[in-house]
């Protein structure tokens, strides 16, 4: 599979590739800045500088041609101001589903956050703008006929990844290892059937395959890390201790 990743260099963005190079996939991320194109490229993937603010879309068509899906893994950052939420989190989103449609690329994974269908909640303007901006991307792909899926995770944070989530239409607020949203979009970039859901992400109960397959079905986790812990003891207890000699 050839995914390209716009916002290549972000934390998620690496460890997403990271994890499908290692499984011998094909992977590039678009960057704005070429000294940024090593660190992709020591994760596995191959860098392409492109500015998503200041090129149009039949510009970023060729980075596009060929590849089975796109996932929009870009922000503005911390630091940035509202005019840049809008033109990152909002703009560049688009312009990568405008270059999607013209390349012939169907699947188209958006990174959301949650909170963004309630941006009035924000806990300050500029966060309400990217709330907004955020919203406004989920919009825009609703309206196309590309094969897309949001995903909104949680506070995100640098713990080691845990396998274990929660992932839903609706959850409660929490947080969420990056290098676990990284896994979810792994097995959101597999799962066709994921296609047209919007769903929100946390830690939780579930193996991630699990929540992806149960998401895909349109139902809620069940807790498969406890019942597969549970089937391990159980066959732990009927485990034979050993055989013993005849002669013994």
């Amino acid at each position: 599979m050839r995914t390209v990743i716009a916002g290549g260099h972000g934390a998620v963005a690496l460890l997403l590739t990271r994890r499908l190079a290692e499984r011998g996939d094909e992977v590039v991320g678009l960057v704005r800045n070429p000294d940024h194109t090593a660190d992709v490229e020591a994760a596995g993937g191959g860098a392409t500088v492109l500015d998503l603010e200041h090129v149009a879309a039949r510009e970023l068509v060729p980075a596009l041609q060929g590849a089975d899906a796109v996932v929009f893994a870009a922000g503005a950052g911390p630091g940035s101001g509202a005019a840049r939420k809008d033109t990152v989190d909002r703009g560049a989103a688009a312009l990568l589903a405008d270059a999607a449609e013209h390349a012939g690329v169907a699947r188209y994974v958006l990174v959301s956050a949650m909170g963004a269908d309630h941006p009035e909640r924000a806990s300050d303007d500029v966060f309400g703008a990217y709330l907004r901006a955020k919203a406004a991307s989920e919009a825009d792909l609703r309206r196309r006929g590309l094969d897309w899926t949001v995903l909104r995770p949680g506070a995100l944070t640098d713990d080691p990844a845990t396998g274990l989530v929660r992932l839903e239409t609706s959850v409660e607020p929490g947080r969420v290892s990056r290098d676990d949203v990284a896994a979810v979009l792994v097995a959101l970039l597999d799962e066709p059937a994921t296609a047209g859901l919007t769903l929100e992400l946390t830690s939780g109960e579930d193996l991630v395959d699990a929540a992806v397959q149960a998401a895909a079905r349109g139902e809620a986790g069940d807790g498969s890390a406890h019942a597969v812990q549970a089937e391990a003891e159980a066959h732990a207890t009927q485990r034979p201790r050993g055989r013993h000699r005849a002669d013994d």
